[in-house]
């Protein structure tokens, strides 16, 4: 598991409508939160995304970027970035081993899938808080990175 202060590890996969998502720099220069969850299928999982969709405008005024990923292929996450109308980029085809390995997620093994896993990213790129769940419940909420990060930005 990443620790608070260390740097994201570079995340690559492919991306929603083209070419590839590319971890953190995707996110560089602004505070970043990355969402690995589930799939499609996951309420759980709908329901944040779509909180955090629905959070643009204040991530906005705060310089947040968001960016998330599973292992749902192309066309199912298309339909779901569209479905909860996600501006962000998401990535698909992750391979569920692969980021585990590098990030320390939790993962299903039958089928294969990451389970949801949240980081707070500094402008560099840097963890500044990271939740990992071993299920479907326990999950960055979009509410409380908007309030962590304008705390942080307070004490600047």
């Amino acid at each position: 598991m990443l620790q608070n202060g260390e740097v994201l590890p570079e995340l690559e996969v492919p991306a929603v409508g083209g070419g590839r998502l590319l971890l953190p720099a995707a996110l560089a220069g602004s505070w970043g939160v990355v969402l690995l969850y589930r799939g499609s299928w996951c309420p759980y999982c709908n329901a944040q995304l779509g909180r955090f969709a629905r959070a643009s405008k204040t991530f906005a005024e705060l310089d947040i970027k968001v960016a998330a990923l599973s292992v749902d292929d192309e066309e199912t996450s298309a339909a779901l970035a569209e479905k909860r109308r996600l501006e962000f980029p998401v990535g698909h085809s992750a391979d569920a081993a692969k980021v585990s390995a590098l990030v320390g997620a939790y993962t299903n093994d039958d089928p294969p899938y990451l389970q949801p896993t949240g980081f707070v990213l500094t402008p560099e790129g840097a963890v500044v808080t990271a939740v990992y769940s071993s299920g479907a419940i326990g999950r960055l909420v979009a509410d409380d990175v908007a309030g962590l990060v304008r705390h942080i930005q307070a004490q600047s």
